[in-house]
């Protein structure tokens, strides 16, 4: 085969995000676009593998070209579609096509491989389209490649896959209808948890082998094998962030869960959020775009009133009966101030009668904070500085951050030995339940004890927020504790992350369930008792709109060494608002405001910036030993969630 190939090479050096052309030689069989390859690095002293973009007969370089070393693979796993969507995202966040494909992409399995090669032709099953019964002219819209936002009903329901969430059977019934017209459909979910609700709600509703799963959490021969059958055919794919990447030549839904869920920003480079890859492979792509949630992004009611998003919402909305305690009479002022108040009491008390009972905190572990008891400083690591816990009543302080035991502590500040806590963890709360409702079975889940799923007998069972159980008839009670706690965290999202955790916990509720909300009242208050999230929204995002604070606006940060960031700050054009720098520990931090309409011409200089200062790098003098993979003199993060935060 004759001609030249134009490859991505596989490389972290952001010099070679470009595709650079091979010459073919006439002995190489197998090369076609979307291959991986080998070719020559640096005269040929050498060999990297490259992803094979497209195929040509002349090259773009003038000089003498390199020739293809070999074919690593012949399958092809870089899809027309992918490329498009990578190298679009990438270019977005002044980033690397190859960071972004290494999301895409798991590694290469050879065994995976030749079965797929070895596989016998595939017959599409007949699938049965679903009516979307409840949702007014949602169908028809998801059918005319719509774009929605989606408020869904809270509770659980019984479908032909069992008890899940009311929210899991809607989105499975868009992508089946979807898969019913011969379309795939992307279905991302912020973790594991919503993943295994939507799996649960495609039981009996999908044909068997059209549900792929596409997870971080899986093997990589089971990441390879979705990837290589969502290439092949139509399929229903369910995942994490990454799914939005999945292979779809038919595209005809992506329907994102919970997109302000932190979950789905990338935190590797280039830090494309989820939410965003959608809404560019939807404009590359079409198809149907879900935004769908109990509570609503900022960023999805910017969309909304941009026209760019239409609403949808339930014919009629299960209403939850919310009892938000700082709003209410209460028996006395102090027992209204207490963390669990009487009306709690009273709420958990007779709904255990009939079920679970569901208890939200705020933080994990026994004691989530200690301090001397003598001086009352905060009690710290004499390793690392960190902030002391502990895990259980009676063990030991152990660090937060290094995981250091401290036992013999003292205090630097008054030499003090003995330790008070601060705060109450999952652990504690539970000790102090078990005591209060004796002969009551009490269930913990939090990030060191995860539980799925709960049954329907009574029990109390404390979650911190996220890692609430699922309970196949719903909570009988749902108690939400250190609402103030949560609220006294630093950050610009503080009031939209409280009120899509609480909401989230409050659709776990069963149709009869009572929620508390404890320590919180106000818009937040109002706005959770009266399930109105989009005019919370609405209102939050008037607010950021006014002090043009994203997502009003865009925002990008510069790190890196302080001669490099003012070198790529002076050559950003105008449009870029220059907000400041710091500077800690000999690296600094630029942070830059823009409008949308301005944000592809700053993206591609401060991309520029970044090649050009990583080419500049200095090479060690001969003889002198390596030292590793040195890091970038600049990096640039676009969409920042937390701009201000060091």
């Amino acid at each position: 085969m004759a001609g030249v190939a134009r490859v991505l090479v596989d490389s972290p050096l952001p010099q070679l995000d470009r595709l650079l052309d091979y010459r073919i030689p006439d002995t190489l069989d197998g090369v076609e676009p979307g291959i991986r390859v080998s070719v020559p690095l640096r005269s040929a002293k050498r060999l990297a593998t490259a992803y094979v973009v497209e195929l040509a007969g002349d090259a773009d370089f003038p000089g003498p070209l390199s020739e293809v070393t070999a074919v690593v693979s012949p399958v092809p796993v870089l899809r027309p579609e992918v490329w498009r969507l990578a190298r679009a995202v990438a270019d977005r966040a002044a980033g690397a096509a190859n960071d972004v494909l290494r999301l895409a992409i798991p590694p290469r399995q050879v065994r995976v491989e030749k079965a797929w090669l070895a596989r016998s032709p595939f017959e599409a099953p007949a699938v049965a389209a679903t009516e979307l019964d409840g949702y007014p002219g949602l169908a028809d819209a998801l059918d005319a490649d719509a774009r929605i936002a989606l408020r869904v009903q809270p509770g659980v329901a019984e479908g032909s896959g069992g008890a899940a969430t009311r929210w899991a059977h809607v989105l499975a019934e868009a992508a089946v209808r979807t898969l019913a017209r011969g379309r795939s459909a992307l279905l991302i979910a912020p973790d594991h948890r919503d993943q295994d609700q939507l799996e649960r709600a495609l039981r009996g509703l999908a044909p068997e082998g059209s549900v792929l799963r596409w997870d971080a959490r899986q093997p990589n021969a089971d990441r390879y094998r979705a990837l290589l059958v969502a290439g092949d055919r139509p399929v229903i794919v369910v995942g994490n962030r990454s799914a939005v990447y999945a292979p779809a030549e038919k595209l005809g839904l992506v329907a994102l869960w919970n997109d302000g869920d932190p979950l789905l920003g990338e935190p590797l480079t280039p830090y494309v959020h989820a939410r965003d890859a959608a809404l560019v492979r939807h404009e590359q792509q079409g198809g149907a775009l879900v935004l769908a949630g109990h509570s609503r992004s900022t960023e999805a009611q910017r969309l909304v009133e941009i026209g760019w998003l239409t609403e949808f919402a339930p014919k009629r909305m299960q209403r939850i009966r919310v009892i938000p305690t700082a709003d209410g009479p209460g028996d006395d002022p102090a027992a209204t101030r207490a963390r669990i108040p009487s009306v709690a009491w009273r709420e958990a008390r007779a709904a255990l009668e009939r079920g679970p009972v569901l208890v939200q905190v705020a933080r994990p572990g026994y004691a989530p904070g200690l301090r001397c008891a003598q001086c009352h400083e905060a009690a710290r690591c004499t390793r690392c500085a960190g902030p002391l816990r502990q895990r259980a009543a009676g063990a030991p302080p152990t660090c937060t951050w290094c995981g250091t035991t401290h036992r013999a502590w003292t205090c630097p500040n008054c030499r003090g030995t003995k330790l008070q806590t601060t705060g109450t963890g999952s652990a504690r709360t539970a000790d102090e339940l078990g005591r209060a409702f004796p002969n009551t079975r009490v269930v913990v889940s939090d990030g060191e004890r995860p539980l799925l799923e709960v049954d329907d007998r009574p029990a109390l069972v404390v979650a911190t927020r996220g890692a609430e159980p699922f309970a196949p008839g719903g909570y009988r009670a749902i108690l939400l504790l250190d609402g103030e706690r949560m609220l006294a965290r630093e950050g610009l999202r503080v009031a939209e992350d409280c009120l899509r955790w609480w909401s989230d916990a409050a659709a776990l509720a069963s149709d009869d369930g009572a929620v508390v909300l404890v320590g919180v009242g106000g818009a937040l208050g109002h706005a959770l008792a009266g399930w109105s999230q989009p005019e919370f929204a609405r209102t939050e995002y008037a607010g950021r709109r006014e002090l043009r604070f994203p997502p009003a606006v865009r925002m990008a940060t510069l790190q890196g060494a302080p001669d490099a960031v003012a070198e790529a700050v002076g050559a950003l054009p105008p449009a870029a608002e220059h907000l400041g720098t710091t500077v800690a520990q000999g690296r600094a931090r630029a942070i830059l405001r823009f409008d949308y309409r301005d944000g592809a011409a700053i993206a591609e200089v401060a991309h520029a910036e970044v090649i050009r200062l990583a080419t500049r790098r200095r090479k060690p003098a001969p003889g002198t030993p390596p030292r590793g993979r040195q890091p970038l003199p600049l990096r640039a993060r676009f969409d920042d969630p937390e701009p201000f935060d060091e």
